[in-house]
Order: C-alpha cells, then structure tokens, then sequence
C-alpha cells in the first residue's frame, strides 16, 4: 500500500495527473487537477490511496493527509464510492463538510453530484461521531499541493503518531517543539513526541 509519492507533475488532465517518479509516471485521480500544475522543477508530495478492483488498480492523490482521511471516512459509507468521494472532494470547502455532517445539515450534502438524501442521511449517520474532532474550523485545506518537505524524518515522525491514533490537535500542539529539537531521524522524533504528548 502506498502513503505517498514525491516527485514531479509532468501532466495535468480534467481527470488526473500524472506524477513522476523514480522514472515511472504514476498516473493519480485527484479532487481538483487544476490545483496542480506542470513544473519539472518543483517537487511535489502527493499522498495517495490505492484502489483495487477485480478489473482495474487505480491511485487516487491528495493534496495532504487530511484531505486523504476525510477521503477515507467517505468511502467507508455506504453507497460512497472512490469516485464519488473524490467528487465531494472537489469542492474546495471541507470544512464546510465537516461542518454540515456536524450539524445533521443533510441539504448541503445534496448538492454534491450523485449525492441524494437517502445517501446524505447516510452520510451523517455513518461519520458524525468520527469527525466530532475536525468540526471546529481547525481543518486547513491547501489550494495548492505540499511541495516536498524539507525534513521527512518529521514528516514520517507525525504520520506515525497519526496511525497510533493521537488526534490532529494533539499532534499540531508538539510540532514547534520537535522542529526546535535537535531530532534528526525518524526515531529520535517519534521517541521525543511521544515524550511530549503523554
């Protein structure tokens, strides 16, 4: 399973992008290709999702982790799929639909394409509870891709505590001190944000 691909957009479709790394062209469905742009001097992280079908592998690409979380939680509702997920997606404002599941508001989930309100019941039915935590204003969406980090050994380091289950808010409040400490591998942050945290 892939978390991300760093590398370079060398093509931008209506559909997808194409990113390239390590010599292979990695082709990705995204929320919104136009956010992104053909720059074989910037490169960029995207964070991917990997779907796989009796008759096809298809990645699908996210701007950051919480796009690809909120991404993760549609897709586990159901009658939402991968591609209908993305197209919610699209609309720039996820915290307005984090908001919306929040506050039971079933018809601004229906203006999402294929989206009836059968579905959008099912919606806040399913993920209310799960995204209590990210309905507070606190969600930052990028209009721009994340360009590749200057310090992956943190970057892996916040990913980890994310998997181990500590929440956004949590990890946001010790990421100053880690980027002042005199970590420099993965280990060494993980060991010291767990420190900090507990």
């Amino acid at each position: 399973m892939y978390e991300y691909i760093t590398g370079l957009v060398t093509i931008v479709t209506p559909q997808y992008v194409v990113v390239e790394a390590g010599g292979v062209g990695y082709q990705l469905l995204v929320a919104n290709p136009y956010r992104y742009q053909v720059d074989e001097t910037q490169r960029v992280r995207i964070y991917v999702y990997q779907a796989v079908r009796d008759d096809s592998i298809t990645l699908f690409g996210f701007v950051d982790q919480a796009e690809k979380r909120l991404f993760l939680q549609l897709i586990n509702v159901s009658g939402i799929g991968p591609k209908s997920a993305l197209a919610i997606l699209a609309n720039p404002d996820h915290q307005g639909l984090i908001d919306a599941i929040a506050n039971n508001n079933v018809g601004y989930l229906t203006k999402f394409p294929g989206i009836g309100k059968k579905t959008a019941s099912q919606i806040v039915l399913d993920l209310k509870d799960k995204i209590a935590d990210q309905a507070t204003g606190s969600l930052l969406t990028a209009d721009q891709p994340t360009a590749a980090s200057t310090n992956p050994a943190l970057d892996d380091a916040l990913a980890a505590l994310s998997a181990l289950g500590y929440r956004e808010r949590e990890i946001k409040k010790i990421k100053k001190q880690l980027l002042e400490s005199e970590a420099t591998t993965t280990d060494e942050y993980l060991r010291q944000a767990l420190r900090l945290i507990n």
